[in-house]
């Protein structure tokens, strides 16, 4: 019989190539988009003109939609990758934050729990490396929390619900601790994409700088690809479980910013402007994961290193310029 799965955030970075995987592996692939005024599905329209994967109206803010559509579909997993996923932003809007990154994990819960699907349901839910903020690297499971930012918070919300679940209802309940993970599909506000858009752009001789804050954060980035390949292999394990995904290896923004430039036969102190705006009221320094256990226990390694990485969204978004996409 084929599985059926819900996702949130499907129209998302992570859901897309969730979604693409799902669907390679067989399962039956239903997701859920917020209703707005502009079309935010083009990194899953060729699914959805295929017909491989169907979408529904729905808010993380509503707890009737969620309970509608667990009911509807009668999903075998749930994977909870939506969220307000934009660090600097949620401390501009700490408590929508909440409710959509923190809260609404309650909601999912509960509403499996209510409907008679907590022991019938796996559910896996999307944490971030946001929430160790200024513990010391490298972090692994073991890592004392202490998030620094409305996002990181409400991440840890989230997490500690997800095990107060699992242990109280014996549910199948995961949480995947992703470090930063980046490809052609992240979103434009955010530092990496944003850095190689204003490179791509400057090239083409159609901006002439980049506007950067803290350029001595040090981040684990990893490919989006092979970070959902990871969540599948945490959902297939015989335990739930909290796993770290990480590759092990951080670089600097200016690090990063440099490589992209330098791809393109640029430095990036000729174009960047440091503007304050861009620096978060609260900064976390380092982040690097320890994905030891992942690795040992299940087998999974990151199979993108950091320089393909960047040379893969440099050539993604120079087609995409050069094409007239944007």
């Amino acid at each position: 019989m084929t599985k059926k799965v819900l996702l949130t955030g499907i129209t998302g970075q992570d859901g897309s190539y969730l979604a693409e995987l799902l669907v390679a592996k067989g399962y039956e692939v239903h997701g859920i988009q917020r209703r707005t005024s502009t079309i935010t599905t083009g990194r899953i329209d060729h699914l959805l003109s295929s017909g491989k994967i169907t979408t529904y109206y729905g808010d993380l803010a509503d707890a009737n939609s969620i309970e509608h559509l667990l009911m509807k579909i009668k999903p075998d997993e749930v994977y909870n990758i939506g969220s307000m996923s934009h660090v600097r932003v949620s401390f501009d809007i700490p408590e929508y934050t909440a409710q959509v990154t923190g809260v609404a994990v309650t909601r999912i819960l509960e509403a499996l729990r209510s409907l008679g699907m907590a022991e019938s349901v796996k559910y896996y839910q999307a944490s971030s490396s946001e929430m160790y903020g200024i513990s010391p690297p490298p972090q692994n499971e073991e890592t004392i929390f202490q998030p620094q930012s409305p996002y990181g918070c409400a991440k840890l919300y989230g997490y500690w619900m997800t095990r107060a679940y699992r242990k109280g209802y014996k549910m199948f309940a995961c949480n995947g601790i992703l470090f930063n993970h980046e490809g052609i599909r992240r979103g434009e506000t955010f530092v990496t994409k944003k850095i190689v858009r204003a490179a791509v752009r400057i090239k083409l001789g159609l901006q002439k700088n980049v506007e950067l804050g803290n350029l001595d954060a040090m981040r684990d980035w990893g490919d989006a690809r092979d970070y959902v390949r990871a969540i599948y292999m945490i959902m297939q394990h015989d335990v739930p479980d909290d796993w770290v995904v990480s590759t092990g290896e951080y670089h600097t923004v200016r690090e990063f910013a440099d490589m992209v430039f330098g791809t393109l036969g640029m430095k990036l102190d000729d174009y960047m402007i440091t503007n304050p705006i861009y620096y978060r009221p609260n900064e976390v320094p380092a982040l690097l994961g320890d994905s030891t256990k992942i690795r040992t226990v299940l087998g999974w390694k990151p199979e993108i290193n950091f320089e393909q990485l960047v040379d893969d969204m440099v050539k993604g978004v120079f087609d995409e310029e050069q094409g007239g996409v944007r």
